[in-house]
């Protein structure tokens, strides 16, 4: 199932590779989160429906009401794709980055096995991924110190 998900990422990736934009567009709003280099080399998309893989395997896992979760965001490897109605929330473009970052800490492989794996185990408001990205982005919003959220990211997976 793990190959099948990456495979679908892979192509959805691919599909939106014309109109992703680099987020070296935050360089300013980030200073002191995130560095230039890694802003240049993580994208995103705006896009009217969020893509996510619904499979029948997924489901039988016990996904189903992740897969069916309205969401302003999510992020596939170094891709994060956000409605159009949440373009302009700094706060969703700082939380996927903290994803994108997860992906390359962890490996495509990596980071997709622990998710669905957390998910199953701690539902979605608890797993720790998210639980990571969503306290970086609270403390982004509340214009907390700034800190390398790559060396942070890094230091606690």
């Amino acid at each position: 199932m793990i190959n099948k998900i990456e495979q679908w990422i892979h192509q959805v990736n691919y599909s939106y590779k014309d109109v992703r934009q680099s987020c070296s567009v935050f360089e300013e709003s980030f200073k002191g989160f995130y560095s230039p280099d890694f802003l240049k080399t993580a994208f995103f998309v705006v896009t009217d429906e969020i893509p996510k893989p619904d499979f029948p395997e997924l489901r039988e896992a016990g996904l189903g009401d992740f897969i069916d979760m309205d969401v302003g965001g999510i992020t596939y490897n170094d891709t994060y794709y956000v409605k159009q109605s949440a373009a302009n929330e700094l706060r969703l473009h700082f939380h996927e980055l903290v994803h994108v970052i997860q992906w390359r800490e962890l490996t495509p492989q990596g980071f997709t096995e622990r998710y669905i794996r957390e998910i199953q185990d701690f539902g979605y408001d608890e797993a720790p991924l998210e639980k990571m990205a969503y306290a970086l982005d609270g403390h982004y919003q509340k214009q907390g110190r700034h800190l390398s959220v790559e060396q942070f990211v890094r230091e606690n997976l």
